[in-house]
C-alpha cells in the first residue's frame, strides 16, 4: 500500500499545472496566428518569383495527386447528390404542373358549361321571342338540377318554384318544344313530370291535317298520338302541336300551339280501333339543362 501510494503520487506530481497548460496553448496559438498573418504579408508585397511563391508552387505540385484523387473520390457523391437534387426538383415540378393542369382543366369544363347553359338561354330567348311563343304567357327560365335517377323515373326538378310564379300543372317547355308540367312546386324549385311519364296526357293535333288526339308515352322514349280515327289522314314528317284549349268549359293544361314533335311512323291494326301514330318529340328529354315555365298572364285564353 505504501509502495502503490508513493507511486501514484509520483505520477500526479508529474502532472503540469492547469494554469500552466492553458497557457502553453494560448502562446502556440498567438505564434500560429502570427506566422500566418506575417506569411499573407509576405505573400502580398513579395513579388511573384519570390521564395515563399516557389515554395507555394512546390506545394501545390506536391498535394495535387492528393486534390486529382479528393476530386475523383467526391465526384460519384456529388454526382449521386445532383441526381437526387433533380429528381426531388423533377417530382416537385410535376406535381406542381399537375396541380396547374387539373385547375384549368376544371376550369375549362366550367366555362364549357357556362357556354352550353348560356347557348341554351339564348335559344329559349329566340323561341320566346318567336312567332311559336304562346300569346298572354310570360317565360321564367329555370335550370334544371335534378335528372331521372333510373329508367321508370320520368321527372326532372328545376331551379324555380311558387316565389316566382310556377304552380301546380304550369306547363314546362325548352327552346325545342313542350317538356311537361309541373307535378309538385316548392317555395324555390319544382319537380316536373316529363312528356314520356306513364301518367302524362297532353292534348294534341296534327298541325297540317288538323287531326287531333292525345299524346302518349309511347315505347322508349318516343310517344304515341292516341285516339287517331282509322278515316283521319296522318302522314309521316307531320308536325304536332299542343290542342290549346278549345272550350272554355274544358280548360286544357297547355296553350295552343307548342311544338311536341313529329311523326315517325303511321300504321294500321285489323285488331285496333285506333291508327297506331308513333311521335318523336322535340324536345331533347334526356339532357336538359335550361327549360322556362309558362307562366299565364291572364285567367284564360283562347287561340
Amino acid at each position: 500500500m505504501a509502495v502503490l501510494a508513493s507511486s501514484a503520487q509520483r505520477k500526479s506530481d508529474r502532472r503540469p499545472p492547469r494554469g500552466r497548460s492553458a497557457a502553453v496553448r494560448r502562446a502556440v496559438l498567438a505564434v500560429l496566428v502570427l506566422g500566418a498573418l506575417a506569411l499573407l504579408t509576405i505573400s502580398f508585397r513579395s513579388p511573384t518569383s519570390g521564395a515563399l511563391h516557389d515554395a507555394q508552387g512546390y506545394g501545390a505540385s506536391a498535394l495535387r495527386p492528393f486534390q486529382v484523387a479528393a476530386t475523383r473520390v467526391a465526384r460519384p457523391f456529388r454526382d449521386a447528390y445532383d441526381y437526387l437534387s433533380s429528381l426531388t426538383s423533377a417530382k416537385s415540378e410535376n406535381a406542381k404542373l399537375h396541380r396547374e393542369v387539373g385547375y384549368y382543366q376544371a376550369l375549362a369544363l366550367k366555362n364549357l358549361a357556362a357556354a352550353k347553359e348560356n347557348a341554351n338561354l339564348k335559344r329559349l330567348l329566340d323561341y320566346e321571342q318567336g312567332p311559336t311563343y304562346p300569346r298572354d304567357y310570360r317565360a321564367v327560365n329555370a335550370s334544371v338540377i335534378s335528372f331521372p335517377s333510373g329508367p321508370f323515373d320520368q321527372q326532372i326538378t328545376i331551379a324555380a318554384g311558387s316565389n316566382l310564379g310556377l304552380r301546380v300543372n304550369t306547363p314546362i317547355v325548352s327552346a325545342d318544344g313542350l317538356v311537361g308540367r309541373v307535378t309538385n312546386v316548392g317555395r324555390v324549385t319544382a319537380t316536373v313530370a316529363l312528356l314520356t311519364d306513364p301518367d302524362s296526357v297532353v292534348a294534341a293535333r296534327d298541325l297540317s291535317t288538323k287531326v287531333s288526339g292525345l299524346i302518349r308515352h309511347g315505347q322508349g322514349n318516343t310517344l304515341i298520338l292516341d285516339q287517331v280515327a282509322k278515316d283521319q289522314v296522318v302522314n309521316r314528317g307531320d308536325v304536332i302541336v299542343t290542342q290549346g284549349t278549345r272550350d272554355r268549359r274544358y280548360p286544357d293544361l297547355y296553350p295552343y300551339g307548342i311544338p311536341v314533335g313529329q311523326v315517325i311512323s303511321v300504321g294500321t291494326s285489323d285488331i285496333a280501333s285506333y291508327r297506331t301514330v308513333q311521335v318523336a318529340p322535340f324536345a331533347k328529354l334526356t339532357g336538359l339543362d335550361a327549360v322556362a315555365a309558362l307562366i299565364p298572364t291572364k285567367a284564360s285564353t283562347l287561340p
